[in-house]
């Protein structure tokens, strides 16, 4: 009878041990500077892009002096890396004309060369993209900005910077780099393109032209339609994009009427899906792996929040966390799948919330609130905190002002 309870006891502390309830939140630990002034820093991609090296010892950065309005053309800024084991010092290893305080410079750390980045750039006039061994300076250019790139290294896609800069300056390039086509509403020659980073080589897959029975019309014929924000898939199978139109442009490149639809397609181009019904919209992003993902759109065209779904099964959508997530924020999944982290804008008090949501029972843990100083929120040239996870997990990396500057952070995570 002795033996009986004896293992008794041993199957259930096993079964204790071998739960499968809801994964633990994980231990974020408060934020800390890695750059400091006099100038001013921010990580040099969009939120979700990887910042770290392989080795997980240095993060990319920009450095500039520039604040409170967008570069104009031929204004440079110091792509470089902070060295994390050596007092965070900063390393210039480049410097860029196509810039903006949204995107950065759309720098990746490419994983098939050591110590090598891609990052986008104006030479000769033109808008490329520049593959950089850092440590020995050796480079070459890619005639085409990149916009995403696959997680092999492999693929990129490309976008019309300058198009962009018409119709969402804070998010474009000066300098006429690219033919904007700002003559043109529907272009039938410019869209999406895949790019072969080995070859250089590049094709355009989607044109703005083949979507415009599937997006909003314009009424004003100066109207502007674009494509914007993509982002390729785990195992580059598709991507994600927005795509847009805009009205009423002023010279300064404000809009008076802007719709957005969201897509996706494989990587040739081909199965081109709408990933809502109209009047969703769509606005940031972030794939799980080849088939689902996360968006920020307008649910049910009554509420802003986060949305996730599968492709092929997009009228499954599900409206993850309402009335918690109701907001337009920078979703990114942790790299278990098992957590959304995100951040919005500015409340009426001046401050950005940032939350994590656990995905299997929606609970949430919150991350903290960030003051934003008055000097930087001018829309165009507002810091936002565009968090991203590095690849193991064990940090969370973003930009903030709360501190006086915009400077870049880190926060230790414990799982």
């Amino acid at each position: 009878m002795k033996n009986a309870f004896q293992l008794l006891a041993v199957l259930l502390l096993a079964a204790a041990c071998c739960g499968k309830g809801p994964a633990a939140f994980p231990s974020v630990g408060e934020p800390y500077a890695v750059t400091s002034g006099p100038h001013d820093h921010l990580l040099a991609s969009y939120f979700a892009i990887n910042s770290w090296s392989s080795d997980n010892r240095y993060i990319s950065v920009l450095e500039t002096d520039i604040n409170g309005r967008l570069p104009e053309a031929g204004e440079t800024c110091t792509l470089g890396l902070v060295d994390l084991q050596d007092g965070n010092k900063f390393i210039p290893i480049a410097e860029t004309r196509t810039w903006n305080f949204q995107e950065a410079a759309m720098c990746f750390w490419l994983p098939w060369a050591e110590n090598t980045l891609l990052y986008n750039d104006m030479r000769d006039g033109k808008f490329v993209s520049v593959i950089l061994n850092w440590k020995t300076g050796e480079e070459r250019i890619i005639p085409y900005p990149v916009s995403a790139v696959s997680s092999d290294g492999e693929w990129a896609v490309s976008i019309n910077y300058a198009r962009l800069r018409l119709a969402r300056p804070d998010y474009g390039y000066a300098g006429g780099g690219q033919d904007a086509r700002a003559d043109v509403s529907w272009p039938e020659d410019d869209g999406l393109w895949l790019v072969n980073l080995k070859t250089g080589e590049g094709k355009l897959i989607v044109t703005v032209a083949s979507q415009r029975d599937r997006m909003t019309q314009m009424e004003d014929p100066q109207g502007l339609a674009y494509f914007c924000h993509t982002i390729i898939s785990k195992n580059a199978k598709r991507i994600f994009w927005l795509a847009r139109t805009v009205e009423n442009l002023s010279s300064q490149g404000t809009v008076s009427k802007w719709q957005t639809t969201a897509f996706t397609c494989n990587l040739d181009g081909s199965d081109v899906r709408r990933c809502f019904p109209d009047g969703w919209g769509g606005s940031h992003f972030n794939w799980l792996d080849d088939e689902q993902l996360v968006v920020t759109a307008f649910w049910d065209n009554k509420v802003y929040g986060h949305v996730t779904f599968k492709v092929g099964e997009e009228e499954k959508a599900h409206h993850v966390g309402a009335g918690i997530l109701d907001f337009d924020g920078h979703c990114i999944w942790s790299p278990d799948g098992k957590f959304i982290s995100s951040d919005g804008y500015w409340d009426k008090y001046g401050y950005r919330s940032w939350v994590l949501i656990r995905v299997e029972d929606e609970a949430t843990l919150p991350l903290g609130n960030f003051w934003v100083p008055e000097n930087y929120r001018e829309i165009y040239t507002r810091c936002d905190l565009h968090p991203r996870w590095r690849p193991d997990g064990k940090q969370l990396g973003f930009n903030s002002v709360h501190e006086g500057t915009r400077q870049v952070y880190l926060r230790d995570v414990k799982w």
